[in-house]
């Protein structure tokens, strides 16, 4: 195939030495090599059910990676390498945040996906995405915005919020994003199981990651020891980190594999089922990860700051302001408290409501 590009020596001369195969790869060609590559019970870019609002189609990228881009580059991601996964404020570099999390959740995913011929592009999209929504201070700011808030708060409901209507750019609303990828964001936890296998590949990539490397900041921390682990568990799935999560990453490719669901061997679903049932027992409601006192100040700085800017909407960033009259106060406040991250939420608790000459230098 010759390529339709050619060098302004090549015109000049008008002879063809010049002439070179192209090599570009271009979207039609990638969404054809899907259909070959992949699984028959992958997703594929071409048979989308698109977007919201149809947009001209990239030429180079497909749909899917053109999510899986906008979700990269946008300003709610960034926020979460200031979000709290667990651990409120740990004293080391080596702790997770919730941006460290989502990477390693995109990480197993594709692992999974590659192994069962399934659309990396669609996986690595939701996986990007799917925390986008969470609140400062982890699932503990989730809860108290729950209680706060009149219409409740679940932060999967939340991602879906930020990629639809918050996160603009170019003028536009949102990501607009495909109904693949708000899919498996939505449902990435929750009763309800991803449409495609791709989505459902996060949901349970999700939990592998979030047990199994909680374990290990908790081992970091010295709140457990490797021999307080569930024998049990530790026999089927391994002594260590790396080798639990290869374990399920096998299995769950094993176990899925010609199959039109995706899912965990009985013992290894039961085996990190009795993992998380050890890790909410024994970290996540532990008193030495987060003390009463300190859940006491996260629930007043979220309760105090919520109540703030719904009597004070004006405060609220001008484009939240715009859409009071669409979506109403509440929701609006919320989706600023929400979208804050712990460390702005601290700062903002501290100009609002801390005297100058308390504050710390």
């Amino acid at each position: 195939m010759n390529c339709p590009i050619r060098s302004a020596a090549e015109e000049v001369s008008g002879t063809r030495e010049f002439e070179r195969e192209c090599t570009m790869l271009k979207r039609e060609e990638s969404e054809r090599r899907e259909y070959e590559i992949l699984s028959g019970f992958a997703a594929k870019a071409a048979e989308s059910a698109g977007r919201a609002v149809s947009e001209e189609k990239c030429e180079f990228r497909t749909d899917f990676q053109r999510d899986r881009d906008r979700v990269i580059h946008s300003k709610a991601l960034r926020r979460l390498m200031h979000k709290t996964q667990v651990f409120l404020s740990p004293e080391g570099d080596h702790y997770r945040t919730r941006l460290t999390h989502t990477l390693e959740v995109a990480q197993i995913s594709r692992s999974i996906a590659r192994g069962l011929r399934l659309n990396e592009d669609l996986t690595e999209a939701i996986a990007m995405a799917h925390d986008l929504g969470h609140t400062p201070f982890g699932h503990n700011g989730e809860f108290y915005l729950d209680k706060k808030h009149p219409g409740g708060f679940s932060h999967n409901v939340q991602s879906l919020r930020v990629v639809d209507v918050l996160e603009s750019s170019g003028g536009r609303r949102g990501m607009n994003l495909t109904d693949e990828v708000r899919d498996g964001i939505v449902n990435h936890t929750g009763p309800r199981a991803p449409r495609t296998l791709e989505g459902q590949v996060v949901k349970i990539s999700d939990r592998i990651a979030y047990i199994n490397h909680d374990i290990d900041d908790a081992l970091r921390s010295g709140v457990i020891t490797e021999d307080d682990l569930p024998k049990s568990a530790v026999r089927i799935l391994g002594n260590k980190t790396k080798i639990r999560i290869d374990t399920l990453v096998r299995d769950m490719i094993m176990t899925s594999d010609g199959r039109d669901v995706v899912s965990l061997s009985p013992d290894c679903a039961g085996s990190m089922d009795e993992l998380r049932t050890y890790m909410f027992a024994n970290v996540y409601q532990s008193e030495k990860v987060k003390r009463s006192e300190e859940l006491e100040k996260i629930k007043f700085l979220i309760s105090s700051l919520y109540d703030y800017y719904l009597e004070n909407p004006d405060d609220l960033p001008a484009e939240y302001v715009a859409m009071i009259g669409e979506f109403g106060k509440e929701e609006m406040v919320k989706d600023q408290v929400a979208g804050m991250t712990d460390r702005y939420a601290i700062d903002t608790f501290e100009r609002l409501f801390v005297p100058t000459g308390w504050k710390r230098d």
